[in-house]
């Protein structure tokens, strides 16, 4: 017979399992409105492009276009708010609540700054960055992106501010109330864009500003709501802020790393981008369906991994090692679970969908083709190589996600993809063999520094 051999992922005599920070039924009510808001915000952003389609190519060509731009900017927002929800995380698990909503303070400061800096400096630099990246683009399209990237700019810090805002609620526990609110958002975007662009006739001025006011209408809901002082996260009386240059500096500490993570993943997106434009109009087709539907089949996963760094930001603050571990391992299998089932939904639903979307026949073949291959790949190694990474950044581990990540990143996905397609000639599914590379070689590396425990002990906030 073989011998038995045991993987310890962490030591249960040290668990107190009556007393653990989260029960099943608060994880699981923690965990599935962050996936249904996930799973909203990439429908709706798939209507909005829908919508804006039928108003003509250079107004789809231009939303396109500075959308390139716009989801680099809000990955940076999302790492700010990554920080927050670590942040705040660990002040409530350490029970220093002051310390919690004094962060959470000189968060809401510091997004508001960067924001408006970006802001502004976006505004008056928009001509020779739109002209910079995009080159020589027809002359409608060029106007139509400028007036859309000017009003979508103004958008910022709303955005900035809601993203933040919802990472209070969920640091708290509550993450019902951001995904209702994200919800309502998203049908006011929805409802603006019919009325804006079809009943008025303003084409990409009308989705720019139903965009706007949907961010507006978050951003100020849910700051109303942290006003509320039942809640253990409260921020209120704005004007009385002060900058703590040794809190924004720990703000910062997560928010760079995180941020040119988060960064350097567009820019490869945009790279790959690039090398795919040249394959061809039937693999430029068939790379982007295939690409909207791995974004959906990921969409747990990555729910997942945001609920896992609330869980592991109090475990860390309460000082609970082992039970930022155990929380580590059973979400990264609830994950597992979770990406299968998303895998096999999502490969069943293809056929329809190419069908659905009036896609040609070889572009269509080509999309099944891509999905079948990640149906197979991503259920075994895309989880280990993004879950376990969340929960150890909650602990402070960012410079060395962002460091892996970067490199595998460059390395695997862009520098293979580039390879494969100049050297054998390979279609778009290069793309997908540099990603698998990409997540097999980062999934290791993650799962060997989890169990080299140096992840652990680098607590972000000193408490009182």
């Amino acid at each position: 017979m073989w011998p038995r051999t045991k993987v310890i992922f962490y030591d249960r005599n040290k668990i107190n399992y009556d007393q653990m920070p989260f029960s099943s039924k608060a994880l699981w009510g923690l965990l599935l409105p962050i996936v249904v808001e996930q799973l909203l915000n990439s429908f709706m952003g798939m209507a909005d492009t829908i919508m804006v389609s039928n108003v003509g190519s250079a107004a789809i060509s231009a939303v396109s276009l500075v959308d390139a731009i716009n989801v680099l900017v809000i990955q940076i927002f999302a790492a700010l708010a990554a920080g927050a929800a670590i942040l705040c995380s660990q002040c409530i698990g350490y029970g220093d609540l002051k310390k919690a909503n004094k962060t959470a303070g000189q968060i809401t400061l510091t997004v508001f700054t960067i924001s408006i800096i970006v802001t502004i400096l976006f505004l008056l630099f928009r001509h020779p960055l739109l002209s910079t990246i995009f080159g020589q683009v027809d002359d409608l399209v060029m106007e139509n992106s400028i007036r859309y990237f000017m009003i979508t700019v103004i958008s910022y810090p709303f955005l900035a501010l809601s993203g933040v805002g919802a990472a209070f609620f969920r640091a708290q526990g509550n993450s019902g109330y951001p995904m209702k609110i994200s919800l309502l958002s998203n049908l006011l975007n929805i409802i603006g864009n019919a009325i804006l662009i079809f009943g008025m006739d303003l084409g990409v001025t009308g989705a720019a500003l139903a965009t706007l006011f949907s961010r507006i209408f978050c951003m100020f809901v849910l700051f109303f709501s942290l006003r509320k002082t039942t809640q253990k996260i409260v921020v209120r009386d704005y004007f009385k802020l002060r900058p703590d240059f040794v809190m924004i500096a720990a703000i910062l500490g997560i928010a760079i790393p995180s941020g040119i993570e988060n960064g350097m993943f567009q820019f490869g997106k945009l790279a790959i981008q690039s090398t795919v434009s040249t394959m061809g109009t039937i693999a430029i087709a068939a790379q982007a369906m295939t690409n909207i539907l791995e974004s959906v089949n990921g969409m747990w996963g990555i729910g997942v991994g945001i609920c896992l760094m609330t869980v592991v930001g109090q475990c860390i603050g309460a000082g609970k090692t082992e039970e930022s571990k155990y929380y580590i391992v059973k979400l990264t299998g609830i994950g597992y679970a979770g990406v299968f089932v998303s895998c096999l939904l999502v490969f069943l639903l293809t056929r329809p969908v190419t069908r659905l979307a009036g896609m040609e026949a070889e572009s269509a073949a080509m999309c099944f083709q891509m999905i079948t291959a990640i149906t197979f790949v991503k259920p075994v190694v895309w989880c280990l190589s993004f879950i376990p990474a969340y929960g150890m950044r909650a602990a402070g581990d960012v410079k060395f996600s962002m460091t892996v990540s970067t490199i595998t990143m460059w390395f695997c996905r862009v520098a293979l993809c580039i390879f494969l397609v100049r050297v054998f000639h390979m279609g778009p599914m290069a793309v997908w063999f540099g990603m698998f590379a990409d997540w097999t070689i980062r999934g290791l590396i993650f799962t060997v520094r989890f169990f080299s425990q140096k992840w652990i002990g680098q607590k972000l906030v000193e408490t009182s």
